[in-house]
């Protein structure tokens, strides 16, 4: 895929909290988003998708930056985060798949035999326009806030495709993994390619950070993720710094505690956290050459105001341990979240001083 030329970005963006922090710098306030800030949370989005299918509402320009935008508005946020899904860089390339209500992604013909390769093409820039187009509606509007692009992980993708939609105990991904490396191998690097071209687009038109997103590579212990999965995750990441080196890399997955270092090493600028490791314990692990994003339990958004700051203040209390903190929740935004709390939130990081 030849090289693109990478879109001009607000001047503004180079003093922006996330972007600073994510270069291990200390702004003046504590930076903070939402993972799946966008969403069925908002009864705005629920309005504006009303009868809209969510893979056809992720490749609609208008449609993404008005739910990009919408937790912007909302909470007043420091990024905002390309408004998609996991699977729509595999619909665009060509696989057959749909994502049913209440069960997620769901493929027509999970992934076998090396024959199965052939159904799955590299995905070129030509047939993802509208993504692109997305983007740079959003730059526009955004101005000074960062907009944080977003792709699947290759493992993450994998599993999808080898079990045919959400599992528990990924034992299909794991037997075809064992049993047959070399063509696992050959998935993975099938599936790097397309999630690297998902984010080179999103960069080239104007984002200013990507994140990465491995969902269920914590089912895996550390040896195996250095061996199977690393190489693929680290390809992605290699991209889009080759693109445009200005611009952080966040890496995040679920139950990841040990394999953090194995994460970061992957190519991550920052390594998001999830709720299970506290935020000093996760950059001793790391070490001094990343910044840390997370890791407030998205459960506790239920909780009274008074214990929810409490563990607000905590996290961001552990987080002055790292070189750098993007303040988040260690997973994503359930859907009954009450959106109050999480501007009650927001409210409260920006008003944080460790002094006080």
């Amino acid at each position: 895929m030849p090289t693109q030329p990478v879109a001009s970005r607000d001047p503004r963006l180079a003093t922006a909290p996330l972007l600073a922090a994510a270069r291990r710098e200390r702004p003046a306030h504590t930076p903070v988003w939402f993972m799946r800030q966008a969403g069925r949370a908002l009864p705005e989005y629920r309005k504006v998708r009303e009868g809209i299918s969510m893979l056809d509402s992720c490749r609609r320009p208008e449609l993404v930056t008005e739910i990009t935008l919408q937790p912007v508005r909302r909470y007043g946020v420091d990024a905002a985060i390309f408004y998609s899904d996991i699977v729509v860089p595999l619909k665009a390339a060509g696989v057959a798949l749909e994502i049913r209500p209440g069960v997620g992604p769901v493929i027509e013909e999970p992934f076998r035999t090396k024959a199965d390769l052939d159904r799955i093409p590299e995905l070129e820039p030509e047939m993802i326009p509208d993504i692109a187009e997305s983007v740079r509606l959003l730059t526009a509007e955004l101005g000074a806030t960062p907009l944080i692009g977003f792709a699947g992980a290759p493992f993450t993708l994998a599993s999808y495709l080898v079990e045919g939609g959400p599992s528990r105990d990924l034992a299909k991904t794991k037997a075809l993994m064992y049993s047959d490396p070399q063509l696992w191998k050959a998935l993975l690097d099938r599936l790097a390619q397309i999630s690297a071209a998902f984010l080179k687009v999103q960069v080239a038109a104007g984002a200013s950070a990507v994140q990465l997103f491995d969902s269920w590579v914590g089912a895996l212990p550390l040896a195996d993720y250095r061996s199977f999965v690393q190489p693929a995750s680290a390809s992605v990441l290699k991209a889009v710094k080759e693109l445009d080196p200005t611009v952080p890399r966040i890496h995040f997955g679920v139950q990841t505690g040990e394999l953090l270092p194995a994460i970061g090493e992957a190519g991550a600028d920052v390594v998001g956290v999830d709720f299970r490791v506290p935020l000093d314990v996760a950059s001793a692990r790391l070490g001094p050459d990343y910044a840390v994003q997370g890791n407030l339990d998205p459960a506790l958004l239920f909780a009274p105001h008074e214990l929810l700051g409490e563990r607000v203040r905590k996290t961001l209390e552990a987080g002055r341990a790292a070189p750098g903190h993007i303040f988040n929740l260690g997973h994503g935004v359930m859907p009954d979240t009450d959106p109050d709390a999480l501007r009650f939130v927001a409210d409260t990081v920006h008003s944080w001083s460790p002094d006080a």
